[in-house]
């Protein structure tokens, strides 16, 4: 039974979102200089009370720290604003003049923003701008833990949207926010689709919702160290990384992976950066505080001070600790610390080299951050390269701090709260989300071209050729050269050297797969059209006379070139491939 405050919330959705959605019906006729200038203004008050609205955020959640969060905050209002300026979202996007297709962004309409409470007001920040940026309508619902701060950020970016020419009603926030409320805005059938950040069971409701959502799964990061690395330099930037606002982002740097070699020089530069290197007892007392049993964090926990923590879990730190590191022994349920704990708590696993950190890497990943961010510190880039490829991850770091690397304030990806993990685990894209995925985009498409010649395949003219005889199909093959262009009249002769050779690699495929019980020759592996044998003298090379695609994707697996000579036939898209590989050769008949 709904009690009354989420009998108020509900009501409260259902009045804003028809607010918002009434608002978008006059914004979507802006142009994009409007939006430009709206976006630009709302983007400069936020930068000018990053840090009061920080202030606010630590005060009110108890979560991270100012400096912290009012780096946040300037990455969604400072760095996101010059990564999309210029960015066309609205109207035209682009015209192919060579295909004639005209591309037309389409604002998806009303999008429900669901914030968190580790990162209240940066987030609130963030979602105003691609939003509106894209052309859509916003209306937000705050954690109720972080409802003052995130209103106060909502309440500056709707007078600043409003002064630059924007719809009044354009920016909503819900004031009374509740599980209930949410859940109806979520479902609201004029909300178009939704930006979702928080825990797990949010993001679900998020998907369940039956709108078109984007939601993240949780980060679970590794960090391997590699031997060719500086270690002073990595280790530094790992503690700088989860330090940062007490762990509190979800890209955080979660478990360092190193090879037992280096083991030893590992801890001893930690140390030099206060990091409190915690006795196995400790360790075990820090697991039991800070998960339970299903390995959910304790949210008193989170994004608390290395001090607040240890106390929690019965031990005195110094004062000047910047994070508290534990070594663990494996990965995965016997050994909690591996999980993600969203608190300036790092985990160290030693093992014997580079294979056995990979396997970690991945293991540690799996455990609890399928999609999400890791991280490799090295200057070899051959194993970054095969750490890249074999991680299931779609954030993969190279020697920077893993939340400012992964937000885009150390690296050049798109600058973001809301990082996708993709398919693996379960969310729509895999992308750091940004305006460009919140607009649709209608196509204007001109005809350039007939139906019987969009196709190139010499095969598909011969499937659609009743077999009486090899002349009929010859004179077929002739007629679709002809008609591409890439031979003359009086052709027939090629056309049925052609032939011969494709019936007769048809028939070598037959043969060998008589057993299917298939009433029709199979195509060979491989068939290539190789040039007939020419009288003596023989050429040093073979020299083919036609050449198609397929052709050139089988020199391509094999690792072979073709030979052509000034009378060859190439087709168009066997050209346009073999240019990019190098593939064909020009020979001379001797």
């Amino acid at each position: 039974m709904l009690q009354d405050s989420d009998l108020v919330s509900v009501q409260e959705v259902r009045t804003k979102v028809e607010k918002a959605h009434a608002a978008f019906q006059e914004y979507r006729k802006y142009s994009q200089e409007q939006v430009d200038a709206i976006v630009e203004a709302m983007a400069a008050a936020a930068r000018s009370q990053a840090k009061a609205l920080a202030e606010m955020a630590v005060r009110e959640t108890g979560y991270g720290t100012v400096e912290g969060k009012t780096a946040k905050n300037l990455l969604c209002s400072d760095i996101l604003p010059r990564r999309i300026r210029g960015m066309r979202t609205i109207g035209v996007l682009r015209e192919d003049k060579e295909r004639k297709i005209i591309e037309i962004a389409e604002p998806v309409g009303v999008v429900a923003a669901v914030l968190p409470t580790t990162n209240p007001t940066s987030t609130a920040i963030y979602k105003t701008i691609v939003s509106l940026k894209s052309g859509n309508a916003v209306v937000h619902s705050p954690h109720p833990r972080a409802k003052g701060c995130t209103c106060a950020t909502i309440d500056l970016m709707h007078r600043a949207s409003i002064a630059a020419g924007a719809p009044p009603d354009l920016i909503q926030c819900i004031n009374n926010a509740t599980l209930e409320g949410t859940n109806a805005l979520m479902r609201h059938p004029k909300v178009s689709v939704i930006l979702a950040t928080g825990g797990s069971a949010m993001v679900r409701a998020a998907y369940s919702s039956g709108k078109p959502a984007y939601g993240v799964g949780p980060g679970n990061v590794p960090v391997l160290i590699d031997e060719s690395a500086d270690l002073a330099e990595a280790v530094g930037k790992v503690v700088e990384g989860k330090s940062f606002d007490f762990g509190t982002v979800c890209s955080s740097e979660q478990t360092i992976v190193a090879a037992s070699s280096l083991r030893e020089r590992i801890l001893a530069e930690l140390k030099a950066r206060k990091a409190y290197l915690c006795t196995e007892e400790q360790g075990a007392a820090l697991a039991r505080v800070l998960l339970n049993d299903k390995l959910i964090v304790n949210a008193d926990c989170v994004g608390q001070s290395p001090q607040t923590v240890a106390k929690k879990a019965g031990f005195e730190v110094p004062a000047d600790a910047s994070i508290l590191a534990v070594e663990i022994h494996g990965v995965g349920r016997q050994h909690p610390l591996s999980a993600e704990k969203l608190s300036p708590v790092l985990a160290l696993y030693f093992v014997k080299d580079f294979a056995a950190a990979m396997d970690a890497c991945e293991g540690i990943l799996r455990f609890g951050g399928l999609g999400h961010t890791c991280v490799i510190h090295a200057k070899d880039d051959h194993r970054i390269l095969e750490y890249g490829k074999r991680m299931p991850a779609f954030r993969v770091l190279v020697s920077t701090p893993a939340p400012q690397g992964s937000t885009g304030i150390t690296t050049d990806v798109q600058p973001s709260m809301t990082l996708g993990c993709g398919a693996i685990a379960g969310n729509i894209t895999s992308d750091n989300v940004g305006p460009q995925h919140l607009f649709n985009t209608k196509r204007i498409a001109y005809v350039v071209r007939k139906a019987e010649d969009a196709f190139e395949s010499a095969p598909a003219a011969l499937e659609s050729v009743a077999a009486p005889g090899k002349e009929a199909i010859s004179a077929a093959v002739e007629k679709f050269l002809q008609k591409k262009g890439v031979v003359g009249p009086n052709s027939h002769s090629v056309a049925t050297n052609v032939v011969d050779r494709f019936l007769d690699s048809r028939k070598t495929a037959g043969a060998a797969d008589a057993s299917c019980g298939c009433s029709l020759p199979l195509p060979a592996a491989a068939p290539t059209l190789a040039a007939p044998q020419p009288t003596p003298p023989a050429p040093p090379v073979a020299i083919a006379d036609f050449v198609c695609e397929h052709d050139v994707r089988v020199a391509l697996r094999e690792s072979k070139k073709i030979f052509i000579g000034p009378k060859s036939i190439v087709t168009p898209s066997a050209r346009e491939l073999a240019g990019t590989h190098d593939i064909l050769v020009l020979a001379k008949r001797t």
